[in-house]
């Protein structure tokens, strides 16, 4: 079985609580501490087995960390992180995930060996809010509830607003029309990415 560790809690004697993003479910385990067991972290993909035990949990084991060719790229796997920590307050309390989780881990992967970490991070984070049907681009103030002809900002889940009415920073229209029709941050430089970047933190 393969996922990705999307959360991990330290619990008594260094042991550990690890959930694990796979293609159809968030699973939640149990790691017992042990010197010959191999590192598991934030973010990595793993292929483990799973021991039904007395506890409520099942035991993880067998644990193999399957490798990004960018796992060493410390600018990039700190930002990946980032991004995937922010799935478990998100997905936890969904007993079945659709596959669609998975495969945009798989693909943004393979999008971060050659393309910069932020940007790549924003354009499958905008995919994602399309799936989920939270894309809104019929650009409607979520504030004053008209709509914006002219400088547009965005607040948490990429939700629009003028950028007068969230007193925050305006971005042409014709170029946030761009991100969410293409999914693509090519027009932004980096500056306005690291911005989408800073709202995309503040939670899915």
């Amino acid at each position: 079985m393969q996922g990705y560790i999307i959360d991990i809690k330290p619990v008594k004697d260094d042991d550990l609580i690890v959930s694990i993003l796979t293609e159809h479910e968030v699973m939640t385990t149990y790691r017992f501490y042990g010197a010959r067991h191999s590192n598991i972290n934030l973010g990595y993909k793993i292929d483990f087995e799973l021991e039904i035990t007395k506890s409520s949990i099942p035991r993880l084991k067998d644990v193999i960390q399957l490798g990004f060719p960018w796992i060493l790229d410390n600018e990039k796997m700190y930002c990946w992180q980032r991004y995937i920590k922010l799935f478990y307050p998100h997905l936890k309390d969904i007993e079945h995930i659709d596959a669609f989780y998975f495969y945009s881990f798989e693909n943004l992967v393979h999008i971060m060996i050659k393309q910069n970490a932020l940007r790549a991070i924003c354009e499958s984070y905008i995919s994602l809010i399309e799936y989920e049907g939270r894309l809104h681009n019929d650009f409607e103030c979520l504030l004053c509830e008209n709509k914006i002809t002219q400088d547009i900002s965005l607040v948490r889940g990429f939700l629009p607003v003028h950028a007068n009415c969230a007193y925050s920073r305006g971005f042409e229209l014709n170029k946030m029309k761009d991100l969410f029709e293409k999914k693509k941050v090519i027009s932004f430089n980096d500056e306005e990415v690291e911005y989408l970047w800073n709202i995309l933190l503040q939670g899915l």
